[in-house]
C-alpha cells in the first residue's frame, strides 16, 4: 500500500506520539516539551508540504473568526448536555483545566504563536493533506482526526481525546472546504481563546 511507503508521514506521526508521550508524562515539563514538540512538527510540515492558502486575507479572517465562534458554541452546548449523563465527564474537564491551563505570560504567548499554528500546520496541513493523496478527502479528514485525537491519549483524559476528534473533524472539513491553513489557524485561535482564556467551560 502506497500509504505505508510514505516514510515522512509515518515518521511524523511516530515523532508526534513520542514527543507528546514525554510532554504528558510530567506536568512540570509539559509546557516546555509541548512547545519543543510543536516547533519540531512545524519544521516537518514546512519541509514536507507547501502551505495552502487559497483565500484572500479578509475572507480567511472572517471565516476563521465565525467558525471559531461556532465551534466554541458547539462545545459549550455539549458541556451543558454532559450534566444529564451518568458519567462524570464534567469532572474530567475540570481536571484538564486544572492541570494544563496556562499559568504564566509565556504560556499564553506559546499557545498563540506555536501551539495553535503548529497543530494546524502538522495535523491538517501535513497529515491530512498527505493522507488525501491516498484516500478520498472525507476519509482523510476522519483518519487525520483520529490520529490527532490519539496523541491526547497520553493526557489520561478520554474526554480530551473525544474533544480533539470532534474538533479535528471540524477543522479538517473547514480545510477541505476552503483550502486555507491560515483560515484554520484563525479558527483554532478564536476557539482556544474563548475556551481557555475568556469563557472556560468549568
Amino acid at each position: 500500500m502506497l500509504l505505508l511507503k510514505d516514510w515522512r508521514l509515518l515518521a511524523g506521526i511516530i515523532a508526534a506520539h513520542g514527543l507528546l508521550y514525554v510532554a504528558y508524562s510530567d506536568q512540570d515539563i509539559f509546557w516546555y516539551i509541548y512547545t519543543a514538540a510543536n516547533l519540531f512538527l512545524i519544521s516537518i510540515s514546512i519541509i514536507s508540504e507547501p502551505i495552502d492558502d487559497q483565500q484572500n486575507t479578509n475572507r480567511f479572517m472572517w471565516y476563521g473568526v465565525v467558525s471559531g465562534v461556532i465551534l466554541y458554541a458547539l462545545f459549550a452546548a455539549g458541556y451543558w448536555l454532559l450534566q444529564f449523563f451518568p458519567f462524570s465527564a464534567r469532572n474530567h474537564i475540570s481536571i484538564i483545566y486544572k492541570l494544563f491551563s496556562p499559568q504564566f505570560i509565556w504560556h499564553y504567548v506559546v499557545l498563540v504563536l506555536i501551539f495553535i499554528p503548529g497543530e494546524e500546520l502538522f495535523w491538517r496541513g501535513f497529515v491530512q493533506k498527505r493522507l488525501s493523496r491516498y484516500l478520498n478527502g472525507w476519509a482523510a479528514v476522519i483518519i487525520a482526526s483520529f490520529l490527532y485525537a490519539s496523541v491526547f491519549f497520553y493526557s489520561g483524559q478520554w474526554i480530551w481525546m473525544a474533544a480533539a476528534f470532534f474538533a479535528g473533524l471540524f477543522w479538517g472539513s473547514l480545510y477541505i472546504w476552503r483550502k486555507s491553513i491560515p483560515l484554520v489557524i484563525i479558527s483554532h485561535l478564536i476557539f482556544d481563546l474563548l475556551l481557555v482564556v475568556f469563557f472556560p467551560l468549568r
